[in-house]
């Protein structure tokens, strides 16, 4: 690192500088971004419209997803303490002002397979969610303040940049849901857990796994009616995380909706809206965490468009959808999009399930 000099504080850009200016600098994004600096198992907008219904048919489906998300965090941390240079006590108190901000662009590959057997009267599916992607990320700050000496008091400023990126792939996620179908209603249960392969050194600033395990669990449900084509969703999880063993960091039991309303113009496209909700409703924890009881927040809405098209003789599914994030608390907020691909069996003749077929 490279700190700038300034003003009467250059006798202490040794021993002061380099130490005390790291350690301050490094509060300010903590304070910033809960959930161990702002990354959270689950990605919210991750389940959308018709998360819900049944798949068609039984056997595999396959669904492709392009995301990008373009996130900032900023925040002012003051702090007064005692240092000793040489052997001269001596009294500091400091300003530090950090922003960070983080670009990803992650391909995700969800794999699963329905049974025909029903499980509880549902069906029951069960794949694996795998990640692939680049993060970029900088953190800047600048500290400001006095050191105070029996000799006098002498002003300082510091200023640091730090940036970091990766490529490679992301934690695994299995899978398992049940989904039944009942008219125009349906509803689902889900579990789901992250196993930490991915790219992941607590050193690093840039990461494209979380470094520990957690489990998710939730349900759903989607009013569609295939009359009106008129569609509404909403899926609530919750999510416990695991200890992170690299820095003893535990983030709290974390909640999220995801939500979708959306309108079949025709037997192929799709508009509407999507949203979610993300709120942290436990305290993080655990010796690495030096902030106390941590809780973060987010939410985000946008549009979406949708098309249903054959390939072959399986169905193809694109969607498009857009968030922009507000009302954060302790965690990042910016903008995100998803392009997704789903490929999966057309419905039988005669049709096992009321979904329709949605291709000419």
């Amino acid at each position: 690192m490279q700190y700038v000099r300034s003003g009467r504080g250059r006798s202490f850009s040794g021993r002061f500088g380099i130490g005390t200016l790291a350690a301050l600098l490094a509060l300010s994004p903590q304070i910033a971004c809960a959930d161990e600096g702002g990354v959270s198992f689950w990605v919210p907008g991750l389940y959308g419209s018709l998360a819900a219904v049944p798949q068609q048919a039984p056997g595999w489906s396959a669904t492709t997803i392009y995301w990008h998300d373009s996130v900032s965090a900023g925040g002012d941390v003051a702090r007064a303490r005692q240092i000793t240079i040489g052997n001269i006590p001596a009294n500091v108190t400091a300003t530090a002002n950090a922003s960070v901000h983080a670009n990803l662009d992650v391909g995700f590959l969800i794999a699963n397979y329905a049974f025909e057997t029903p499980v509880f009267g549902g069906q029951a599916s069960a794949g694996f969610l795998a990640a692939y992607g680049a993060n970029s990320t900088s953190l800047a700050g600048t500290l400001t303040g006095t050191v105070t000496t029996p000799g006098g008091t002498f002003p300082f400023s510091r200023s640091d940049s730090i940036n970091s990126s990766i490529m490679g792939f992301g934690d695994v996620y299995p899978q398992f849901t049940l989904k039944w179908n009942a008219g125009v209603n349906n509803y689902m249960t889900y579990i789901t857990g992250d196993i930490p392969v991915g790219a992941y050194d607590s050193a690093r600033l840039a990461n494209i796994g979380i470094g520990h395990w957690a489990i998710d669990a939730g349900g759903g449900y989607t009013y569609f009616d295939q009359k009106t084509g008129r569609e509404a969703s909403a899926v609530l999880g919750f999510t416990y995380n695991f200890k992170n063993p690299a820095t003893q960091y535990q983030n709290g039991v974390d909640m999220h909706l995801d939500w979708g309303a959306s309108q079949f113009l025709t037997k192929q496209w799709q508009v509407g809206l999507v949203g979610y909700l993300y709120q942290e409703i436990g305290c993080d924890s655990g010796s690495g965490d030096r902030v106390g009881c941590f809780r973060s927040r987010v939410q985000g809405i946008g549009p979406q468009v949708g098309y249903i098209f054959p390939v072959g003789d399986m169905q193809g599914y694109l969607n498009l959808k857009a968030y922009g994030e507000f009302a954060n608390a302790n965690r990042p907020d910016g903008w995100n999009v998803w392009l997704t691909f789903n490929l999966s069996p057309p419905a039988a003749t005669p049709p096992t399930s009321s979904r329709p077929r949605f291709t000419k």
